[in-house]
């Protein structure tokens, strides 16, 4: 799996419109103890129920490739010329 320029932040710009997406589904958000495991878990769960995402094999899903597979998912969302694609 290659690195992404910008990961880190598209993950968190991902997390962020997921979780909005989620609270539009009626959703009432994670609370403060929930690990960012379980979120990023919770979030591609939901967005491969919707078929927003393609789902990973499942002896392929840990968590780094859950991050990728909703880096990849935001990348796609966001116009060409947003600043996290530069």
């Amino acid at each position: 799996m290659k690195k992404t320029k910008n990961e880190s932040a598209l993950l968190k710009k991902a997390l962020a419109v997921a979780e909005h997406y989620a609270k539009g589904r009626g959703y009432n958000g994670f609370s403060p103890t929930d690990s960012a495991k379980q979120k990023v878990e919770s979030l591609y769960r939901l967005l491969v129920h919707d078929k927003l995402i393609t789902p990973l094999p499942e002896n392929k899903e840990d968590l780094a490739s859950l991050k990728h597979r909703l880096v990849v998912w935001i990348m796609k969302q966001l116009p060409a010329d947003h600043e996290l694609l530069k």
